[in-house]
């Protein structure tokens, strides 16, 4: 239906309400599923990780961090029609923000750090509790590893997501389509530990 020309949403009510699925099953479907036209235009800038080589990344920091704590915990991560991996626990009214471990960002960083990325900016939401705290954590681990770039909050994440110039790392669609080139780092680090995805 979304390739006839249907918005997504209004799409995956008529089907979720005709088949009576399960909030859990709608919410799936609503992060899964896109038109063609949207899943081409969002591959045609997705970028590997070897394409990070001496480049600038942004990192959008909580999205990035909840999906690929998501699948190194064992919880449903999906391959989407875009190509890029998404969790769904923050669509349910029991959602609670798991507490953002080192773990995940050892493994992000990491990956990053082996990429050659020549400087990295992870944006985290100055909105949610304890970011400052979490950015000074991670702004450690970059110097660790001596992976150039800054953690930092602010208030407008996504505006400077979009408008950065440089390469996003994020999953969030309206961020994928204002940049111009992408990478998915929790798919990157699903392929690269041999965890396979859910599909729809």
């Amino acid at each position: 239906m979304v390739d006839r020309g249907y918005p997504n949403d209004s799409a995956v009510r008529y089907v979720s309400d005709h088949h009576r699925l399960p909030e859990t099953q709608r919410s799936v479907l609503l992060r899964t599923i896109l038109s063609a036209d949207t899943a081409l235009a969002r591959m045609a800038k997705t970028l590997q990780l070897h394409d990070l080589r001496g480049r600038v990344v942004f990192v959008n920091g909580y999205n990035t961090t909840i999906t690929t704590q998501s699948l190194l915990d064992g919880y449903p991560v999906y391959l989407c029609d875009d190509g890029f991996l998404r969790d769904t626990r923050g669509f349910f009214r029991s959602y609670k923000a798991p507490k953002i471990t080192v773990c995940t960002f050892f493994e992000i960083l990491d990956l990053l750090a082996l990429a050659g990325a020549a400087r990295v900016e992870v944006l985290l939401d100055q909105q949610i509790s304890q970011s400052g705290e979490l950015a000074k954590e991670v702004q450690g681990l970059m110097a660790e590893r001596a992976l150039p770039g800054e953690a930092r909050c602010e208030r407008d994440v996504d505006h400077q997501l979009k408008t950065c110039g440089s390469i996003v790392a994020s999953s969030d669609g309206n961020v994928i389509d204002a940049a111009s080139k992408v990478i998915d780092l929790p798919g990157e680090i699903a392929r690269g530990r041999c965890i396979r995805p859910l599909l729809v």
